[in-house]
């Protein structure tokens, strides 16, 4: 079963267990809108209950690598990500600055490619990077790696986000499709039952940090 939201810049399809989510407007510089989260969520909201795994991948050069708008701008779309009944991942290539990096934080998992570049440039524009990327970042990093990643604004090549926690797994860029098919088969080999109240026990784990 396949869907599109063209206008707002992304397509879905379901295949079983698995839905995969496809940011459509490639370029160097592709701008990211609220009115592509909103059909994100709008996705998201309307996937079927038998979906266990969710894939955000992008055409073009990079994940996403430009925001549109004010970060004031942007609705909190990316709390579907985290349901414990969905795992999601986050096929990474090129560039995920910005918008891009927090959507990729948002997923559970994050497959690689090795031209990909991380980083956080909203403090170097006078703004504060509050899209919700900030406390995954954190989950993963810690907070002094974290601070100096989005104070500095620089770029984290694929091999660092690997070290830092940031990457599930590096691949080269045309085995990225295989590496995500591998990974979700994986995913959804044990029982949905299991799957869903071990990722709910493991971010109660997260949240319970340091109480």
């Amino acid at each position: 079963m396949t869907g599109s939201a063209d206008d707002a810049g992304l397509r879905h399809q379901i295949d079983g267990p698995v839905a995969t989510i496809t940011l459509c407007r490639p370029g160097p510089g592709y701008a990211q809108s609220p009115r592509l989260w909103a059909a994100l969520h709008d996705v998201g909201a309307s996937l079927p209950g038998s979906v266990r795994v969710v894939v955000i991948r992008a055409e073009g050069e990079s994940f996403g690598a430009a925001r549109a708008d004010p970060v004031g701008s942007f609705p909190p779309e990316f709390g579907w990500l985290q349901r414990p009944d969905r795992v999601t991942v986050a096929a990474v290539h090129g560039h995920a600055v910005g918008v891009g990096f927090h959507l990729a934080l948002a997923c559970d998992l994050r497959v690689v490619a090795d031209n990909a570049r991380f980083a956080m440039r909203e403090t170097s524009l006078g703004l504060v990077p509050d899209l919700g990327g900030s406390q995954p970042l954190v989950e993963a990093v810690g907070y002094s790696r974290a601070l100096e990643i989005c104070v500095t604004g620089r770029e984290v090549d694929a091999w660092e986000a690997m070290q830092l926690g940031l990457a599930t797994v590096v691949v080269p860029l045309a085995e990225l499709d295989q590496a995500v098919g591998d990974l979700v088969a994986a995913l959804t080999a044990p029982p949905h039952e299991a799957v869903t109240a071990t990722k709910a026990l493991l971010r109660d784990a997260v949240g319970n940090k340091g109480a």
